[in-house]
C-alpha cells in the first residue's frame, strides 16, 4: 500500500461498516479490543526506536500514523477529549517521536522521528458542550502540530448518523 489514510476509531464493527471506506487506500484501526496500554517504559525510544516493545496490533502504530498521508480519528467525545480507547492508541503512537525536544509554535514538542507530516482530521460524536468543543479544538490543534502540521480539522456530530453525513 503506497499512499494511504489511517482511520482510528472507537465504533463497533457494525457501525464502522456503514461508512464508505475504500479498502485499497484505507488502513482501519479499531481502538477497541485487546492491546496493551503504554507503560511509559521508553522502550520505543531507547530499546527499539520507532517500535513499541509490546507485540500486539499497536506495536507499529506510531510509524503507521507518521507515514500515512492522512490520519482520521473517529472518537466519542469524553469531556472534550478522545475516548479512552482512542487515547490508548495515541499514547502508543509516541514512538513516532524521539526523546528530544524542539520549539514549534512557541511551545515545546518532541522532535519527529519521521519526515512525513500527515493531514489530521478528527470527528467527535456524542453530546458536547461549547466549552468541550473549545477544549477538543485545542487538543486536535496540538496533536496536529506534534505531527508537523498546523491545519487540523475537528468536526462534531450529535450521533452516529450525523457523523456518517459529516464523514461522506
Amino acid at each position: 500500500m503506497d499512499a494511504y489514510k489511517i482511520i482510528i476509531h472507537d465504533l463497533s464493527s457494525d457501525e464502522i461498516s456503514r461508512f464508505a471506506l475504500n479498502p485499497e487506500n484505507c488502513l482501519v484501526i479499531s481502538a477497541k479490543g485487546k492491546a496493551a496500554f503504554c507503560k511509559g517504559c521508553f522502550g520505543c525510544w531507547l530499546k527499539s526506536p520507532g517500535k513499541c516493545v509490546f507485540q500486539d496490533k499497536l506495536q507499529y502504530i506510531g510509524a503507521m500514523m507518521a507515514q500515512s498521508e492522512e490520519v482520521i480519528v473517529i472518537s466519542r467525545n469524553c469531556y472534550g477529549g478522545y475516548s479512552p480507547d482512542v487515547k490508548k492508541v495515541f499514547d502508543r503512537a509516541i514512538s513516532s517521536s524521539t526523546p528530544f525536544f524542539t520549539y514549534r509554535d512557541g511551545k515545546i514538542y518532541h522532535v519527529k522521528r519521521y519526515k512525513n507530516s500527515p493531514v489530521f482530521t478528527v470527528y467527535m460524536y456524542g453530546e458536547i458542550s461549547d466549552f468541550e468543543k473549545q477544549i477538543a479544538g485545542e487538543l486536535v490543534r496540538t496533536n496536529s502540530v506534534n505531527m508537523g502540521r498546523r491545519d487540523a480539522k475537528c468536526h462534531f456530530a450529535d450521533d452516529i448518523s450525523q457523523l456518517r453525513e459529516l464523514f461522506a
